[in-house]
């Protein structure tokens, strides 16, 4: 009877475990479970090659971070002969050349997203869609080639001109030899419109059309209910497209390698011939023959890794911000 009492309580537990064998089993049979450990090893792979990443240009800038400490970041000074090596330049250049691409990008990208979505007809939308996705496919080399051959002779004509005007101005100060960081501005501000347009106009096209025919029963004119509806409904997505072309401008080689002019100097005008981050890896990389000058190019580009990193967390931050507002509001 003792027996019998201690063993009665086994069965369910035993069942339970068969029947959860069975539901993993028949998972397994369905492609569920199989599925499940696809798109998690996926996941996993991120964060392995992103630490793997992080923790390669980490050991392998070890000299150049022991040598030169913080001072590497804030120095200008970059003399492989002498052992001596500065970023700021580059990281000047970088941050410079990106900024103003996006002060020249978003409003073309933004307009043309908008009236690709809201303003065209469809036909016209759709071609046009195509040939800004096809730019987007163009490779970095050839925009590069397009900057030497087009884009500075265009601004080399045009900016005597333009310093008519704005020449008071301490950034447009200065003679203007082509390569620039200007020249390079605008190369990044052409290869980041495409980004800008595209998924700006998916975002507008994504917009509830409720949102549309609630503001026109009020009475509103086409562009008051894109502006003032359609516009602030997806500007969280908006956003995201703008930082996605910033992460993609900072990134950039071998356009900005073509139309920069590889100096390492840091100018406030620009009009003069500067440097990215980049860049120098691109054009110095195969060069470097000592130790320290390898660790240091290798720690430049920890530092544009983390650069991006922070672009990326501070775009993260903003769109919680903005979501945070509008359930609040």
């Amino acid at each position: 009877m003792a027996n019998a009492a201690l063993s009665t309580p086994g069965v369910p537990m035993q069942s339970r475990g068969l029947e959860k064998k069975q539901t993993w089993l028949e998972r397994l049979r369905k492609g569920d479970e199989v599925v499940h450990l696809i798109t998690l090893a996926g996941a996993w792979s991120i964060i392995v090659i992103t630490g793997l990443l992080v923790q390669h240009l980490w050991v392998y800038s070890a000299i150049a971070r022991h040598t030169f400490g913080w001072r590497f970041l804030f120095t200008s000074t970059w003399d492989p002969v002498n052992g001596l090596f500065g970023a700021w330049p580059f990281v000047y250049g970088t941050i410079v050349t990106s900024i103003l691409a996006l002060v020249i990008a978003i409003p073309i990208g933004l307009g043309t997203a908008i009236f690709l979505a809201e303003l065209a007809p469809r036909k016209v939308s759709d071609a046009l869609t195509f040939l800004v996705e096809l730019l987007a496919a163009v490779p970095s080399v050839i925009y590069g080639l397009v900057g030497i051959f087009l884009l500075i002779p265009i601004l080399t004509t045009a900016m005597p001109y333009f310093q008519k005007v704005f020449g008071w101005l301490p950034i447009f100060s200065g003679t203007f030899y082509g390569v620039s960081y200007f020249s390079a501005a605008v190369i990044l501000a052409i290869m980041v419109v495409p980004f800008i347009v595209s998924i700006s106009r998916e975002v507008l096209l994504a917009v509830p059309v409720s949102q549309r025919e609630a503001m026109m029963a009020l009475g509103a004119t086409k562009w008051d209910v894109t502006w003032r509806a359609v516009v602030p409904y997806a500007r969280q997505g908006i956003m995201g497209s703008i930082f996605l072309a910033l992460a993609r401008a900072l990134g950039e080689t071998m356009a900005v390698t073509m139309v920069i002019g590889n100096v390492a100097q840091v100018s406030t005008s620009l009009l003069a011939p500067g440097y990215t981050i980049a860049a120098v890896i691109a054009n110095e990389f195969t060069e470097a023959t000592g130790d320290l000058y390898l660790h240091a190019l290798i720690e430049l580009g920890l530092v544009l890794f983390a650069v991006t990193m922070i672009i990326n967390a501070l775009a993260r931050l903003l769109m919680l911000t903005m979501k945070g507002h509008e359930v609040t509001g």
